[in-house]
């Protein structure tokens, strides 16, 4: 007699698999790939858990189980992940958009709400935060830049699926390169670019470090901190005269880029904000002198 495989049974035979190959989060994993291969939300699973599988659906479910066992991240196997409420595309051509960056478009948000205008979001990757500040800030136009055009056509994707298409302008640059002076000016800059040391990278879970774009990651350097000196270095010249300037950072990078303010940084005000961890995860410098 063939085996009755239920959706309780799998969670539970997939949980203790995952636990077993070190996934974090075991059960959520497995979850989270069921209920993608059933076309189910998570809490559907529960209401249904004496629900057999069909051979097809098991044969679809084992798959992404042994993509995720080889620890390839859900977000990239089920196509999608959350932002701001709001579910993107993904691939690996672009960063997993995280909670951290939350506090960025927080920020970013409550400053333009007030002042209106125009926002450039550099490096965009899966358009994460240029989408969630279109969609709170409905009066602002903004520019979104990524030097990758697989990253730009994902974002393209996104911004069109969330009806923000014709609000955001994105254009393939490295950086602030393809502007020039007097002619661009921005009311606010915000950036989540790669700001991993050189260090640090060896040390990232396999799920980043063998499948995230490395070039979105690695922030050049021993501290990690040369796309973003590069960034506060040019930015400033591009900002009008009561501008803002939003950048993520990692963790202990507050306490360099604190030190170095004194000499480099050619803006009136800087603040670091902490994420939900406590950690110092967005600078905001506003202001721009000269």
């Amino acid at each position: 007699m063939e085996e009755r495989w239920t959706i309780l049974k799998v969670l539970q035979w997939t949980t203790g698999h995952f636990k077993r190959r070190g996934i974090e989060q075991p059960r959520a994993n497995a979850e989270v790939l069921l209920a993608h291969v059933l076309e189910m939300d998570r809490i559907q699973l529960y209401l249904h858990y004496d629900k057999p599988l069909g051979r097809t659906e098991l044969a679809r479910y084992r798959e992404l189980v042994r993509r995720r066992a080889a620890r390839e991240p859900s977000q990239y196997i089920t196509g999608r992940q959350e932002f701001w409420s709001l579910e993107f595309e993904v691939n690996p051509a672009v960063l997993i958009p995280r909670p951290e960056t939350e506090i960025l478009v927080e920020r970013a948000a409550d400053i333009l709400r007030n002042s209106g205008g125009t926002a450039l979001d550099l490096g965009t990757g899966s358009g994460a935060i240029a989408i969630a500040l279109a969609r709170e800030c409905p009066t602002i136009r903004i520019l979104a830049t990524d030097r990758s055009p697989a990253a730009l056509t994902v974002a393209k994707r996104n911004a069109m699926r969330l009806h923000v298409r014709d609000r955001i302008h994105f254009a393939a640059m490295d950086l602030l390169g393809g502007f020039s002076l007097p002619a661009c000016s921005f009311d606010l800059i915000a950036s989540n670019p790669p700001y991993i040391s050189d260090g640090d990278f060896l040390n990232l879970p396999p799920e980043i470090s063998r499948y995230e774009p490395e070039s979105a990651l690695r922030g050049n350097g021993p501290a990690g901190l040369g796309v973003i000196h590069r960034i506060l270095t040019e930015a400033p010249a591009f900002l009008k005269k009561d501008g803002h300037l939003l950048v993520e950072i990692g963790q202990g990078q507050a306490e360099i880029l604190r030190e170095e303010s004194a000499t480099g940084i050619q803006m009136e005000h800087m603040e670091f904000i902490k994420d939900y961890s406590g950690i110092y995860r967005v600078l905001h410098l506003w202001g721009p002198i000269g």
